[in-house]
Formats: structure tokens, sequence, C-alpha cells
């Protein structure tokens, strides 16, 4: 087995001055570590040839593998092209399929009128250096070069265009050309309890476990994800694998959301499909985001009716019909308007269960007896409803992603405990 090493360069001013988040990089290394290839280097340059050309230099020494993001687009600013072409002593040529392709988005796709721009044709100019790599996705090509021994391949950075490029091209060509590793992941996640004491409860079986065998912690929003990682030979590992993640699962049986690497909303649909339910939200501080999140999955609408964004009393009232009196009396954020929230959800939308959230997301609006970070989240159906009052410390998008999460769990425990 060779262990292959990958280097991974961003381009482009905004990423450097935070304009645009770098989440390239992070989708590559999870791709290249599942596949058995270890990221080296990461790093992000800005729109400068002289800066580029260094960094070219400098992890081709580094790497087996450089993989190369973004400066691929129309623009004057977009100067990655004409510096490979010159960094590799190549001279620029029409490549035909790409040409039929970008001349397809446009007529086809697109269905443009007019004549095309020549900035848009001259993404079919390519190094006469290099292979092209088709780009299903959009209209610039990827291309991949060689260099004493070392591959250098450059994407555009559009996130879906790279994907489809790695999908395609990249990790197809680095299974074929390498003898990888096996590496084999197995990942529980657990809700409401904190890393430390995680770690405190598993300590013995974590310090057991044999060296090939890692174990990282990966906390966010309420959530703890538990990553166990081992490589070397099939066999042994997934045995010796499968052996530790079952004796893990049974340390934290109580906190365990799922024994897969999936999001909390997907968790929620196959509890729902699995039930024959379907669920509703009445969000007031969350603004729909509880509804977004569940919407994410493919195929929900086979269980997710839809939402209230009940954001002022007057919805609530005249929508969900929450009583005025109600308001009037304990406030938008209490225990009893997020009830009659549900209620009124319920009654609404005709669903088998219903999540309904009211709270204080900051910066202001708080009081002494409700400061900011105050949220009160019920779920129920048509037998019965429970709520839960909740306090956040944290900013105001922090604050409403926390009350998603949670929302999302407390309906899913009341899920199982009425799954008859």
């Amino acid at each position: 087995m060779e262990k292959i090493t990958v280097s991974i360069i961003t381009i482009g001013d905004e990423l450097l001055i935070g304009q645009v988040i770098d989440t390239n990089s992070a989708w590559m290394a999870q791709q290249l570590n599942k596949a058995g290839v270890w990221v080296h280097h990461r790093i992000a340059v800005g729109d400068v040839k002289e800066d580029i050309w260094q960094a070219l230099d400098e992890e081709g020494k580094r790497s087996d593998v450089i993989l190369i993001t973004g400066g691929l687009g129309p623009t004057a600013d977009d100067i990655t092209k004409p510096l490979l072409c010159d960094y590799f002593g190549g001279k620029m040529v029409w490549h035909q399929p790409t040409l039929d392709h970008i001349m397809y988005l446009f007529e086809v796709v697109f269905k443009r009128t007019g004549p095309m721009l020549q900035r848009n044709l001259n993404q079919a100019l390519v190094p006469d250096v290099c292979t092209v790599l088709s780009n299903v996705n959009g209209s610039a090509p990827g291309m991949l070069f060689e260099k004493d021994g070392k591959i250098f391949i450059s994407m555009p950075g559009v996130p879906h265009e790279m994907k489809g490029i790695m999908h395609d091209h990249v990790l197809p060509l680095l299974k074929k050309r390498y003898q990888l590793p096996y590496i084999a992941h197995r990942t529980i996640i657990t809700f409401g309890i904190g890393e430390s004491l995680i770690a405190e409860r598993i300590q013995g079986w974590e310090e057991a476990l044999p060296p090939f065998i890692k174990l990282a912690y990966l906390p966010n929003y309420g959530m703890v994800r538990l990553r166990l990682t081992a490589n070397g030979e099939k066999e042994m590992v997934d045995a010796k694998l499968e052996e530790a993640f079952t004796a893990l699962k049974e340390l934290v049986k109580h906190e365990m959301v799922t024994d897969e690497d999936i999001p909390m909303q997907e968790v929620i649909g196959r509890v729902l499909k699995q039930q024959g339910k379907t669920v509703s939200t009445a969000e007031s501080c969350t603004g729909g985001y509880i509804a977004h999140l569940i919407t994410l999955v493919p195929g929900s609408s086979a269980y997710f009716q839809g939402s209230v964004v009940s954001y002022d009393n007057s919805i609530k009232e005249r929508v969900l019909g929450v009583q005025e009196e109600t308001i009037q009396a304990n406030g938008a954020v209490s225990e009893e308007t997020v009830k009659e929230m549900v209620k009124g959800a319920l009654g609404l939308m005709k669903t088998d269960y219903a999540v309904a959230v009211s709270g204080i997301m900051g910066p202001d609006g708080g009081t002494p007896e409700k400061p900011v970070g105050t949220v009160w989240i019920a779920v129920g159906n048509n037998a019965n409803i429970e709520a839960k009052k909740l306090h956040f410390r944290f900013d105001r998008g922090r604050n409403i992603e926390l009350t998603a999460m949670n929302a999302l769990n407390i309906l899913r425990l009341f899920m199982l405990k009425n799954e008859a």
C-alpha cells in the first residue's frame, strides 16, 4: 500500500478577505480521506501570479498530488489557466469537445440569444500540455498536468463544478493509479452531552483501542459526532472496527441519535417514514429554519406538510388560533403559547405531529424575566403536547441554529416515545 499525499491550493482574493468561505478544500479533504489519500497541506492564495507560482513550486515538492481550485472563469481576474500554461511550458490551443459543450450550454441549456461573447468561447482554450477533464456542470474544464512525477489538477472554484470533476475524474484516477490503503469509518452522533463528559465516560474504552483505530470528537450545535477511523488490511480492520464500534454504542446508548453520519433532519425523516406519519412546524423565532432543514432531505414531501412562520403575534392568533388572552397573560415566549401553536398547526395542516418554537434570539428584546436566548419549544400530536424551556447564550445566528437542532431532537424523542 502507498501513502499518497495531496496538497490543496485554493485561489482567489475573495477567499483571503473572507468574502467567500472556502468550503471546497474541506469537502475535497473529506472525499480524499475516505479514499485513503492523505491531505498533507492546504493553502489559499490571492489572484497574484507570483504567489500562485510560488505555491505550485512549494506544494510540488511537498506532495504527490496537487489539487487547485479557482481562477478559471471568463473575467480578467481569472489568471490560473494562462499561468499554468506558462508554468508547464505549453501554448494555448482550442479544445473542440469543450467548445462544443460551451455552445450546447449557451444555446440549448441557457437558451441565450445573440452572438457568443469571445470571453466565453475562450474557456475552450487550454494548454496543449494538459489532459482536459470534462466539466459537465459548467463551461470551464478541468486540466491535468504532470511534472517530475507529480500530478497537478486544476478545477473551477464553483463548488458543484469542482465536485463533479472530483467525482468523474480525480477520485477514479487516484484509485486507478495508486495502490491506496484501505480506510474505514464509523460514526455515532450524540445529543445533549458535552464532549468532556463523553471523554470521561469512555476513557477506558478509548485507551484500549488498537493503534490503527483513531477516535475524533466533533462537536456542533448540541451534538457530538464520534468518528472512528481505521486503516490496514481490510478483513482485520473491519472486524476490529466493528467490535470497537459496538462497544462504543453501548457506552453512549442513552444519548445516541444515530450510528450513521447523517444530519438530524434525515434521522427525523427516517422515523417519520418508518411510522408512516407526517409533521408540520409553527415557527416564530426561527423564521422557517426548521422547515428549511426538514426539506433539505430528498423525499421529505412524503412526510412534511408545511409550516406557518408566525413571526408576529397577529399571525399566531389569526392563523394558528392562539388565544389573545394567552399571549397577554403569558407572553409570546411561553409554555402556554407554544402549546397552542402546536395545537393550531395540528388542526390547520392535519398532520400527525407538530413542533412549535418561540424565543428571543437577540441581540436585543430580552428582559430580566426572559433574557436573550430564552426559548420555548413544544411538540405534540392530537393526544399529547409537551413543552420545554431552554436558554442559549450566543449570537442571533447560533441561537437560531441551536433552537432548530434542539426542536428536531425533542421531536425525535417524542416520536419514538409515541410510535405505537
